[in-house]
């Protein structure tokens, strides 16, 4: 499955964890597998790779190489299971957010607006809440705030209440059964921009997208060794002001609190300035053009 995705930032992100030969590194989105080949090149014999995926279709893309472990499993839970396998801690951490470029082009899974698929978005398809149920089941208020807060959008009462309008005469089942439904809000122009957001919204809800990467940060600075390094690619503004904000204070909200001397006490600090993708980069993988890379140590 060599075009199950296209790495984004492939040299980057590995430079950013700094390799060394018999060091021990986790990708937590293995996906097609690019990133940790990459990796694998760049280790010795004696140097250890863990990678994590809770999507089963990626389970298929899995290395041979007796360096390699893959955990099918959500990132979110990176400590209990490098425990399991005996690791404490690890010389690098590297995120690749967001969705795959195969679960876009796989109509069935229901992530694009470009097919016309159940609706379902579900990363780890053994999960009981689906795309479906969000939009046929949630409450107004509630779809409206998940339409809100994930997706940005200005008008997602008006959405949410025509959401649920449309569902009281049918259930709507398929991706182009909620385009129709909200087709007076998709002038042709904003179409596609209007409809990412309403999707990219259902989909953080549905992989709970946003809770997971702040879990999986907090672990970061007891896992990471001295000196370890975290790359992380992020796609939109809500998961890259997580990620920098925590870099900085060490908190998603707020300042971080200072002593009575007035110093305050991040766990981790900035290496180096935020990495985009080149104008090339973009020219052949499209979906790297809102990629941001912050790349940390410990303070």
């Amino acid at each position: 499955m060599s075009d199950y995705h296209k790495s984004v930032l492939l040299e980057e992100s590995v430079d950013a964890l700094n390799i060394k030969a018999d060091g021990v590194y986790v990708d937590v989105t293995f996906g097609g597998g690019g990133h940790s080949k990459e990796i694998l090149k760049r280790l010795g014999e004696n140097g250890k790779l863990f990678a994590f995926d809770q999507d089963a279709d990626a389970l298929q893309n899995t290395i041979e190489d007796d360096r390699f472990v893959l955990i099918g499993e959500n990132f979110r839970y990176i400590t209990r299971f490098l425990r399991f396998h005996g690791v404490k801690k690890v010389d690098g951490v590297l995120a690749d957010l967001g969705v795959s470029s195969y679960q876009f082009d796989e109509a069935t899974r229901g992530f694009s607006t470009r097919f016309d698929g159940e609706l379902d978005m579900r990363m780890n398809q053994a999960s009981g809440l689906s795309a479906k149920v969000v939009v046929n089941e949630y409450e107004e208020e509630k779809l409206a705030d998940v339409l809100y807060l994930y997706g940005e959008l200005r008008n997602a009462r008006a959405i949410a209440r025509q959401i649920v309008s449309s569902r009281g005469v049918k259930e709507i089942d398929t991706s182009f059964e909620l385009k129709e439904a909200l087709k007076r809000f998709l002038p042709k122009a904003k179409e596609h921009k209007i409809l990412a957001q309403i999707y990219q919204a259902i989909r953080i809800e549905v992989n709970e997208e946003l809770e997971v990467l702040k879990e999986f940060l907090m672990q970061m600075p007891e896992l990471l060794n001295e000196e370890g390094r975290l790359s992380v690619i992020s796609y939109h503004s809500l998961e890259d002001r997580l990620v920098k904000r925590f870099i900085r204070t060490g908190k998603f909200q707020g300042e971080p609190e200072k002593d009575f001397y007035g110093n305050t006490n991040e766990p981790m600090k900035k290496v180096g300035k935020l990495i985009v993708p080149t104008q090339d980069e973009i020219k052949v993988n499209n979906r790297a053009r809102s990629a941001k890379l912050r790349i940390a140590t410990l303070k």
